[in-house]
């Protein structure tokens, strides 16, 4: 237990210290919600009852399919998982630190843009803010497994940062959180339920908390971690 809490706030410095992680996980995500959030209110007042869930699902997106993959293939690429084999240190140990740190960074950019967005855009807070947090916790897992397995499937920086965009794009674009889902074609709505940031978006929204929007996160989740564990046991041959 001692080994893994020591894991765990070496990958907590680790990641405060790298600029790249720095800027998906916190200025990139602030700069858009100051920048956007004024811009939404402003264009679009009605906005303001969704402000909070907008703003949380790019930030989210963002840390889990551009922040975190990049530092797995770090980990897993190169000579520090042979460092691991050498010490006998579990082969899945790196990838949960950095879940668990990332979960933490993540929250945290949700707790500023929550606590800044009713200041500075009088966005309305959730009125359920229990169920708000349990939402908000599942769509970070989801989104943190589907990073995972993209870091472990992908070998390569230059198509991982494709293959990322490509899954974040159109999270963000399709997912109704930029204007209302209904104002697109019938193909473009059904492509954008194939990504759980749709999901993760109904799930936070007032009264959206109940399994017709859970059973899609669950399904996802549950894929992604069993292909990360598939994924981490080739990493032992």
């Amino acid at each position: 237990m001692n080994g893994f809490l020591y894991s765990l706030t070496l990958q907590w410095k680790l990641d405060i210290r790298s600029k790249s992680l720095l800027v998906t996980y916190y200025i990139v995500p602030l700069i858009f919600f100051l920048l956007m959030g004024g811009i939404f209110t402003s264009v679009m007042p009605e906005m303001g009852n969704t402000l909070i869930q907008s703003m949380i699902i790019m930030s989210v997106s963002m840390g889990a399919f551009l922040g975190l993959p990049p530092s797995l293939i770090e980990t897993y690429g190169s000579d520090i998982k042979k460092i691991y084999k050498a010490n006998g240190v579990p082969i899945h140990l790196g990838l949960v630190s950095m879940v668990l740190s990332a979960f933490v960074h993540l929250t945290m950019t949700c707790m500023v843009i929550l606590l800044l967005a009713p200041i500075l855009f009088s966005a309305s807070l959730p009125s359920q803010l229990p169920l708000f947090f349990i939402s908000l916790g599942i769509y970070i897992f989801v989104s943190l497994s589907i990073g995972s397995m993209l870091g472990l499937t992908v070998k390569n920086q230059a198509k991982l940062t494709m293959i990322a965009q490509l899954v974040f794009l159109p999270s963000i674009m399709l997912s109704g959180i930029m204007f209302p889902i209904t104002l697109l074609p019938d193909l473009l709505q059904t492509i954008g339920r194939l990504f759980p940031a749709s999901w993760g978006y109904r799930l936070m929204l007032e009264n959206g908390f109940g399994l017709e929007n859970l059973w899609y996160l669950i399904l996802v989740s549950c894929i992604a971690i069993i292909s990360c564990i598939l994924l981490l046991n080739k990493q032992k041959i």
